[in-house]
């Protein structure tokens, strides 16, 4: 059984510029590092929305700690709003 996850949350408003590269090298390395492809949406009328989608994840463990490695290391909690923080949802693919 794999997973999907949905990671949201509010980019200060005056670093969004710099936080679209950093997302990006965030998506190449957790791919890089677990084979998980992510993308990132923004939400329709509320740009400072953001959420990054990861698929099909098997190891669980592994590209949770591979994820928070890589935000830690790219310091991404310094382009979010302040006071608020990463929210993720996890679900699980079913035999529908």
């Amino acid at each position: 059984m794999s997973c999907s996850y949905y990671i949201y949350y509010r980019v200060a408003s005056d670093k969004t510029a710099a936080c679209e590269p950093v997302i990006k090298e965030l998506l190449a390395a957790v791919n890089l590092a677990t084979g998980v492809a992510g993308r990132m949406l923004k939400k329709r009328d509320e740009p400072l929305l953001w959420m990054e989608i990861y698929e099909n994840v098997g190891e669980e463990a592994k590209f949770e700690w591979e994820l928070a490695e890589a935000v830690s290391r790219l310091k991404v909690q310094d382009f979010l709003q302040p006071g608020s923080g990463r929210h993720t949802e996890c679900f699980e693919d079913g035999n529908w």
